[in-house]
């Protein structure tokens, strides 16, 4: 089926995402190894709960083996990616295969939230045009192909549930290649996060939502227009799904009337203060939320990136040498950044240094008319820091989820 978002009373149709292209490519190959037969047509379930049913091309078929492809469609959202083909090759495993290095193995199933252990291996490794993780601080281990966990727990579902439902006991190879990745991937971001040679398998949702500036900040003053109506006077703000899942699993705060910025912090500020909010709680992962120390009141990486700038000269204000800080300048990630810090010993008065500037820059831009606070956190350390308002501002939410009850 096809989905679509509302922005400004037009319907934007929604695409989706090389992960899924990955998965429908696997799935569609494994059918036709296991039935001999060509299909046109595959059906796989995404994490956002939308079914795709998407055309099959490019179909090989081999004795032991089938390649097929997907062609991503980005929707209302063209990107590089937009229009290029997704290849799975699947090959069934005998006893003693030699297994490619750096393959991802899987043999659970999730079938309606519930996890199954079966004896059916997936192994998925990727090919030519998949990129390959150089550097730490990523999802995916060094060395290994930039096939991000999700995907490759879509993939993985995906085939067992098949095995599982066709009754077939063998294990399987899935290698995920992508001819034009080299070249696409000269024109994105992954050489300099580390990733060289190709592409990343990527998604959260399996869905790709349009992504018009104009359309997300229409779309944030719509929910902040219903927070309004709805008699809500302090705003919980996330800037996307990660801080979602961390605000609802690790601090057990109700989400149901967030609010979601993306990349427009200022944006978020100059309407809270319009609108007559009284206090705004932002809670976000480390490598948006630094850049507001800064100053930088749009995250995206193509306006700015001052992360390690500011963790750098903080560490050497506090005492790291200039090795040190050259070090800190070469980290793709924040939590490789906290790695080094944790080190100097220098995490708690540079995440410090850090807060103050958030909260500095934070008010400066509502010119101090309502209570501003921030949440700092990173998915391997946890909460990283918060500023001087912010636990206030989480009690407060907390104490209106126990009303709401």
């Amino acid at each position: 089926m096809e989905e679509y978002v509302i922005s400004q009373g037009k319907e934007l149709r929604c695409g989706y995402t090389t992960g899924s292209c990955g998965t429908a490519a696997a799935k569609a190959a494994t059918y036709m190894l296991f039935f001999n037969e060509r299909i046109a047509k595959i059906k796989i379930d995404t994490p956002k709960g939308v079914t795709l049913d998407l055309d099959v091309e490019e179909v090989l078929l081999e004795t032991n083996k089938v390649t097929c492809a997907i062609r991503k469609d980005s929707g209302d959202d063209p990107d590089d990616t937009n229009g290029i083909l997704i290849f799975a090759t699947v090959e069934k495993l005998e006893s003693g295969a030699v297994l490619p290095d750096n393959s991802y193995c899987e043999n659970e199933l999730v079938l309606k939230g519930e996890t199954i252990k079966t004896n059916r291996k997936i192994y998925v490794t990727g090919g030519v045009g998949v990129g390959k993780v150089t550097k730490e601080g990523l999802s995916c281990k060094v060395n290994g192909y930039a096939i991000n966990p999700v995907p490759c727990k879509m993939i993985t579902n995906e085939l067992v549930k098949f095995l599982e439902q066709a009754a077939v006991d063998i294990n399987l190879l899935v290698t995920i290649f992508i001819p034009e990745g080299k070249e696409i991937a000269k024109k994105t971001f992954n050489p300099r996060l580390g990733i060289l040679e190709g592409l990343s398998i990527l998604g959260t949702s399996g869905i790709v939502e349009p992504m018009s500036e104009k359309a997300l900040v229409e779309t944030m003053y719509t929910e902040m227009n219903v927070q309004k109506s709805k008699g809500n006077k302090n705003l919980l703000v996330f800037f996307g799904n990660y801080g979602e899942d961390f605000t609802k699993n690790e601090l057990q705060i109700d989400i149901t009337d967030a609010v979601t910025c993306s990349n427009f912090v200022g944006e978020l500020l100059d309407y809270a203060v319009y609108l007559g909010f009284e206090s705004l709680l932002l809670i976000g992962h480390s490598g948006k939320l630094v850049k507001l120390a800064q100053g930088v009141m749009n995250t995206h990486s193509k306006y700015a990136d001052c992360r390690n700038e500011a963790i750098a000269l903080s560490a050497m204000l506090h005492g790291a040498s200039i090795e040190v800080g050259k070090e800190l300048q070469s980290c793709i990630t924040t939590d490789e950044m906290i790695k080094v810090l944790e080190r100097e010993n220098l995490v708690d008065s540079v995440i410090k240094d850090i807060t103050i500037k958030i909260d500095f820059y934070m008010q400066q831009r509502v010119h101090n008319k309502i209570k501003t606070g921030a949440l700092m956190f990173s998915n391997v350390y946890g909460i990283l820091g918060k500023t001087k308002d912010a636990d206030d501002l989480i009690k407060l939410h907390r104490r209106v989820n126990d009303e709401k009850r």
